[in-house]
């Protein structure tokens, strides 16, 4: 595990790119294994790979989405109201797990 630095955090991608990848990752996996893993897959693939995560302070996260999630998912047919229940699920499982792999959980 890195010390977390939140300066370090402004630029994420070059500090921290395999603790996010290991976030996003460990995510992925409790969500594939609870939840239908078509529609998983598709809020990973066509939503996620374009979330952007951000530290709020306090050991606290927070995965800012693209605009219009549910009209970027393609290739699978779900109902809106699911689609948000699952995703925010995610984004969840996400936020959680950037605490633990950086130590504050």
């Amino acid at each position: 595990m890195a010390d977390f630095d939140p300066e370090k955090f402004e630029d994420k991608y070059a500090n921290y790119f395999p603790e996010l990848q290991q976030a996003y990752k460990n995510a992925f996996n409790r969500m594939n294994d609870q939840y239908d893993s078509q529609l998983v897959h598709a809020i990973d693939q066509q939503v996620l790979n374009e979330s952007e995560p951000f530290y709020e302070g306090d050991g606290e996260f927070r995965v800012e989405l693209p605009e219009d999630p549910y009209d970027r998912v393609t290739g699978v047919l779900v109902e809106e109201d699911r689609f948000e229940e699952v995703l925010e699920i995610h984004v969840e499982e996400i936020e959680r797990e950037l605490q633990r792999v950086f130590g504050f959980a």
